[in-house]
């Protein structure tokens, strides 16, 4: 399991995703090995809390705590309905926060989600 970190972006614009693109190209073209970096990006907060839910915070604390386990296992350990608890993982792996091992066994591979909400361009009065 790698222990890599999830960047959750809300609100960032296109040019910021760009120029981190160039700046990768840049180091390949000079043979250097860039740093993982692994991201998902949001409109705005309310895409983003639609995804990361207070309950399917919780998942992912109980997959970092307990390491790779079944769906049951998951849902017995947080005291959940298993359907709810399956399908709050479908959406977690959707969004890349969960994934599932070669025995079916799902986990958090991330160390830290990392969140950065860029707030709205101020309008001139």
């Amino acid at each position: 399991m790698h222990e890599h970190i999830l960047n959750v972006k809300v609100g960032e614009g296109i040019q910021s995703t760009l120029d981190r693109a160039a700046r990768v190209m840049e180091k390949l073209e000079r043979g250097e090995e860039p740093a993982p970096y692994f991201a998902v990006g949001f409109s705005d907060m309310g895409q983003m809390l639609a995804v990361f839910t207070p309950r399917r915070w919780e998942l992912l604390a109980a997959l970092r705590a307990g390491g790779p386990m079944s769906i049951a296992e998951l849902a017995r350990q947080v005291g959940r309905d298993y359907k709810n608890v399956h399908n709050d993982v479908d959406k977690l792996s959707a969004w890349m926060a969960v994934e599932k091992d070669a025995q079916g066994r799902v986990h958090a591979p991330y160390a830290e989600i990392v969140l950065d909400v860029h707030l709205p361009e101020r309008r001139a009065a």
